[in-house]
């Protein structure tokens, strides 16, 4: 009998800006320019300003169940600003910094989880081909690599980036989507947030797996880990897994590994599953926290800096609620309105019985 290796594969960890502010690695080149990171901060800042004040207006009954991304800024702010204009966006429901960097409205996010079908319209024509909110585990990675086929059949030099949770990898939709991806050698880069909870579930009781990124091991695609809390690696990470689509080499799986620091949405209480204790660690790995640390290191923001950003986010923030609150109300049929071109009879004469 004859017994040999036939194929090896591992899967590498990167970062660059420790927890503590602290470089442990070379920048790359994007990075050595402070105007960029801070470009990149106050945006992370900006963002966790709205996610404060949507779940206040949840809270007081002025929005519906909201999914905070308390935590979690990072990653789609860095997937955000190393994709090209016209590039493809397929999120989940945790990525507004991705969603507000590339030109969707904070009113129109706010507009979805308030109910209305208007906020899946993006009036900002830069966004067009983005596509809206997904809430279902997973099945917006299907639609990415539809979407990615059509790049690819078309000739075009662009890519897709879509993002899913953790829990997202155990679905059967996820490894449909990487293994034609890699057969088909599609233009698409698959960002796994891993915030270690799917829900009220643990990771360790998700998966045998070391890594969640080995899962693209079989799918014949490149598969990486970063620190998901460090900016300027995670953008480093997409900028060339992108770089890499375009010129027609295929996909890339990236786990970006962070911590869910709120509830799963505003309908859940992570007390009742978790560990204060547990949370409080993560909590010292904040990625805002981070790149301001490194900031103020190399004396490119202060004080006076945040405080004045700040007020100018919630002055922002507070503009967008406003907007937000004074769109009139949909009427109820407009639930029958926005799915298909020519509504199924069925469906019609359920819109016909709901009153104007």
């Amino acid at each position: 009998m004859v017994n040999k290796v036939v194929a090896e594969f591992s899967i590498s960890y990167s970062q660059i800006l420790d927890q503590n502010g602290t470089l442990v690695d070379v920048l790359p080149a994007f990075a050595q320019d402070p105007a960029e990171l801070i470009k990149l901060y106050k945006h992370m800042v900006l963002t966790r300003v709205f996610d404060t004040k949507a779940i206040a207006l949840q809270r007081t009954g002025k929005l519906g169940t909201y999914p905070s991304t308390l935590g979690q800024e990072a990653i789609s702010t860095a997937a955000a600003s190393a994709m090209h204009d016209d590039d493809v966006l397929c999120p989940y429901y945790r990525e507004n910094a991705a969603f507000f960097w590339r030109g969707v409205s904070m009113e129109e996010i706010l507009l979805y989880w308030g109910g209305s079908e208007l906020g899946s319209k993006f009036h900002n024509p830069a966004v067009k081909q983005d596509f809206p909110i997904c809430v279902p585990i997973s099945s917006q990675n299907l639609h990415a690599v539809g979407v990615a086929l059509a790049i690819k059949l078309r000739q075009q030099q662009r890519a897709v980036v879509v993002f899913l949770g953790d829990g997202a990898t155990s679905r059967g939709d996820f490894y449909e989507a990487i293994n034609f991806a890699g057969v088909q050698n599609l233009p698409i880069v698959f960002i796994i947030n891993n915030n270690q909870w799917a829900i009220s579930v643990p990771l360790e009781a998700q998966t045998s797996a070391q890594t969640l990124a080995q899962k693209g091991i079989a799918a014949g695609m490149t598969n990486l880990q970063v620190d998901g809390n460090d900016i300027i690696v995670t953008r480093q990470a997409v900028q060339t897994a992108l770089q890499k689509a375009y010129a027609g080499q295929g996909p890339t799986l990236i786990e970006a590994i962070t911590y869910r620091l709120c509830d799963h949405t505003t309908a859940d209480d992570a007390r009742r599953y978790r560990q204060e204790a547990e949370v409080t660690a993560a909590q010292g790995k904040d990625p805002i926290l981070r790149l301001r640390k490194y900031l103020e290191n190399i004396q490119q923001w202060d004080s006076t800096k945040e405080d004045n950003w700040q007020a100018e986010c919630s002055n922002i923030v507070n503009a967008s609620v406003e907007r937000y609150l004074a769109t009139p109300v949909q009427p109820a049929t407009s639930m029958f309105d926005y799915l298909y071109a020519e509504l199924p009879r069925a469906l019609k004469s359920q819109r016909d019985m709901v009153p104007q």
